[in-house]
């Protein structure tokens, strides 16, 4: 599970990051200010910071620093101001990328997920209750059993993997799959592979556990109640 420290001293901000990050599957460790952030990557091994610039007794600017040079770990820069100064700033510093406030939830987790896959710290295995995933080998496992999947079933898992405790709609997971293995996908091809995907993973397809319906909204990763 990838470890993330997030540097934001507004509250309300982190709390809701925090939680939509863990709600991801990430493991998440929060600082107010850059003194605390120091601290705690001289103390820790973190995958990515997210780190707001302008911080109560210093600056994001000098957190990146010191992240560069205790471990290299990579930075997102949470900025308010979109200026063309700011941003270059950051970078120059070796930032990673960097977002603008406010910015969308999906947007963040899909900038996150790829910066951690730039710097080779994505995760490899994934594990949803007793189901098994490992990306490098393209092995899915059920109680230490092989299962076999076709392409299409396998990229539609992988998508439900990277998008731990988010709902998401059936565009949302046909923008992700479309296509892939030269197949032809639509609502109802959709429909199917959902079903044949549960009738694999599924201790019982009617009650599924591990991919939920979220009427009216789509699909949910859950776990064995």
């Amino acid at each position: 599970m990838n470890k993330i420290l997030l540097v934001e001293d507004d509250g309300h901000i982190a709390k809701n990051l925090s939680l939509l990050l863990s709600q991801a599957g990430y493991t998440v460790t929060r600082a107010e200010g850059q003194k605390a952030a120091v601290q705690h990557l001289e103390n820790n091994r973190f995958d990515l910071i997210l780190l707001d610039i302008s911080l109560p007794d210093g600056s994001g600017y000098n957190v990146c620093t010191a992240a560069k040079r205790l471990g290299n770990t990579p930075v997102i820069f949470l900025t308010a101001s979109d200026d063309e100064i700011s941003v270059v700033t950051g970078l120059d510093m070796g930032a990673d990328d960097y977002i603008t406030k406010p910015f969308r939830p999906m947007e963040l987790l899909s900038r996150v997920k790829s910066v951690l896959r730039r710097a080779g710290k994505a995760e490899a295995v994934f594990e949803i209750s007793d189901v098994r995933i490992d990306t490098v080998r393209g092995v899915v496992t059920k109680n230490s059993a092989e299962v076999f999947l076709s392409a299409l079933e396998y990229r539609l898992l992988l998508v439900f993997a990277n998008h731990r405790g988010v709902i998401l709609s059936r565009e949302k997971l046909l923008s992700e799959i479309w296509d892939i293995a030269g197949e032809f996908v639509n609502n109802n091809t959709l429909t199917v592979y959902i079903k044949r995907l549960r009738e694999k993973i599924e201790d019982d397809p009617q009650n599924p556990y591990i991919i939920k319906t979220v009427r009216g909204l789509g699909y949910r990763l859950g776990d064995r109640p």
